[in-house]
């Protein structure tokens, strides 16, 4: 959420800001602004709505090469123009732009108004512009720290000040920002979507680091009580393709990067699975067989898609390694004292690497003495270089706010998790071997699953209709409902509720009417006579029924009765929630279509929540 750019070069400033903002708009945001440097000094323009009316309104004379944007996702304050960053002091010689939340934003807006600063926002980010335009440090550099040693809370922060025409100064802590590095021109960004048409020579920087950034290069800093220590940070090569950032000839992101799955499903598999001995190969996790052995419990931390991944995640490692094992939301758990334990494996989810629970989270736990490892996409994320070992996705850019292959690369990296300690456990060579083949089978019944969109999509067209669904499943088949009503809801605007399958008679029943529709989970498993017999009640009561299942699984006579059917490939029993969920995504995404929505940016969320 909200997103950050920055340019000083030998171009103008603008169309390269823009360009970068219309890059990060998957990040989630309702207001859009740039600051420029020129001739005649600072000029600011800002706008709610999104950056295409940013641009249509930009004054014709608006020139700079040097500039930093923003797009905002409204905290303090409604969204509006006044609002919109960037935030400038009362004589208009600083801008800022920031990601984050100042805590103690009301008391210095306080203090601020008794020395008789007009305060023109209902924002916490203007007090840093305040702060910074008050101080009378010799340096710009020295302003900043002096601003930021009074605020506390989350930051990502670039600032432009028309005394300093050469530079632009960022720092970060709890919100991620980037340093690009191009031929005489240097880039600034919260995301590397923002920056690979430019360059793909980047730094990251470190909570609690500053950087002086020049168009011939940048300096580090680390912030500290004594002032600012000179830091050794190095841009380093990033391998990304920029076309990944390029929906091309697909109408949605989230359309190209469900067709991805197998692609790269493959990707993550590669080079993990040991066949001649039934195991996973992760090296990254830096863990030895010895401390696999040692591990007592495992705690999977995530939020929203991550968190219901998780659940699969642990109800895999219970089933194949026999450990206890179980997934909680990440925005939860530092929160109630958790009791860290030494012989606890903790692992951290998160597709971008930035979101802020799931850091704080595994910043606790290490607090604690608990060892951490992380599911991460994106390389040089902060939770990336905060954990102490763990699995990348592979998944490649995903920018779509609904997550769909890197959730799919979380299952399959949980897979192999799952095997590797069952196999220094009791799990036999030859049920290892039965599940490598089975993980290395799932990419190409994905494709088979994908082949048939234009069925689901039908289906999804009825799903559409309804005001309110449920979706109910069972063990293996809860988390993939949970799953699936969480696709339904953020991209169709729909009420989708998951349920128990079980529990229908505590309570869900009593909803349940020709207007309602279930979509039930149901494996060809153990649970299939029991699941049935709790989808006969709700047809019983008119409920309309999608049931997505096995090829060939037998439903006896309430397949007369339903409303759809969904059959996928059979693979093991273990790995069967990762083949349940692809049908849901695609009867998410055709539900959206229907109604219209804009698929890829759904209103009020954020791709990357760096916010608590």
């Amino acid at each position: 959420m909200c997103g950050i750019v920055g340019y000083i070069g030998t171009q103008q400033a603008s169309p390269v800001l823009l360009e970068g903002l219309t890059r990060l708009e998957h990040r989630g945001y309702d207001s859009a602004g740039l600051a420029v440097l020129g001739g005649s000094g600072l000029k600011v323009a800002k706008r709610a709505g999104r950056v295409r009316d940013l641009s249509e309104g930009l004054p014709k004379r608006f020139g700079g090469k040097i500039g930093i944007g923003h797009t905002r996702w409204a905290t303090h304050g409604p969204a509006n123009d006044v609002n919109a960053h960037p935030h400038t002091d009362e004589a208009s010689r600083v801008a800022v732009v920031h990601n984050g939340i100042i805590d103690n934003a009301s008391a210095l807006r306080a203090e601020l108004a008794d020395d008789g600063v007009h305060l023109a926002s209902d924002t916490d980010t203007e007090v840093l512009a305040h702060l910074i335009g008050r101080s009378s440090a010799k340096t710009l550099e020295q302003r900043i720290a002096e601003a930021l040693g009074r605020v506390e809370g989350t930051y990502g922060i670039a600032v432009a000040h028309a005394d300093f025409p050469d530079r632009l100064v960022v720092a970060r802590n709890g919100s991620p920002l980037i340093i690009g590095v191009g031929h005489h021109e240097m880039h600034i960004a919260s995301d590397l979507a923002a920056l690979v048409r430019y360059t793909t020579t980047v730094a990251h920087l470190d909570d609690g680091e500053m950087a002086t950034v020049t168009a011939a290069g940048f300096t580090t800093y680390r912030l500290e009580a004594s002032g600012l220590a000179a830091t050794d940070r190095r841009a380093k090569e990033v391998d990304i393709d920029p076309e990944a950032y390029d929906a091309g000839e697909h109408d949605s992101f989230m359309h190209k990067e469900m067709l991805e799955q197998p692609a790269r499903a493959e990707a993550v598999l590669r080079g993990r699975l040991d066949e001649r001995f039934g195991t996973g190969h992760l090296g990254g996790l830096n863990l030895d067989a010895r401390e696999l052995r040692a591990i007592r419990r495992v705690k999977i931390l995530g939020c929203g898609s991550a968190y219901y991944v998780g659940q699969m995640g642990a109800s895999l490692i219970e089933e194949l390694a026999r450990i206890p094992a179980d997934a909680e939301a990440a925005s939860e758990f530092r929160y109630r004292n958790p009791i860290v334990e030494p012989d606890t494996l903790y692992v951290a989810v998160s597709q971008s690497g930035e979101t802020i629970d799931t850091l704080l989270a595994v910043q606790e736990i290490q607090r604690k003495g608990g060892r951490v490892i992380g599911l991460v996409n994106v390389v040089g994320s902060a939770i990336a270089r905060q954990v102490d070992g763990g699995i990348y996705l592979h998944a490649g850019p995903e920018v779509a706010v609904a997550s769909t292959k890197a959730l799919t690369n979380m299952f399959l990296a949980f897979g192999m998790l799952a095997v590797q300690l069952g196999r220094v456990r009791d799990l036999s060579v030859a049920d290892g071997k039965r599940l490598i083949a089975g993980l290395t089978e799932i990419p190409g019944q994905i494709d088979r699953i994908l082949a048939t969109e234009a069925d689901l999509a039908l289906i999804a067209k009825r799903l559409a209709e309804a005001e309110s669904l449920f979706f109910v499943g069972r063990v293996r088949g809860f988390p993939v409902a949970r799953e699936g009503a969480q696709k339904f809801k953020e991209i169709s605007y729909r009420h989708a509720e998951a349920y128990q399958t079980s529990e229908l008679k505590h309570g869900p029943l009593a909803l349940i009417s020709p207007q309602v529709p279930t979509v039930a989970i149901v494996p060809d498993d153990e649970l299939v006579e029991r699941n049935v017999a709790a989808l006969h009640e709700i047809a019983a009561r008119g409920g309309p029924l999608v049931v997505v299942t096995h090829e060939g699984g037998d439903l006896g006579d309430l397949d007369g009765q339903l409303a759809g059917r969904i059959d996928v490939p059979n693979n093991e029993r273990e790995l069967d929630p990762i083949l349940l969920t692809i049908p849901l995504q695609l009867l998410a995404y055709h539900a959206a279509l229907e109604l219209g929505h804009d698929i890829d940016k759904p209103r009020n969320l954020a791709k990357s929540v760096t916010v608590e």
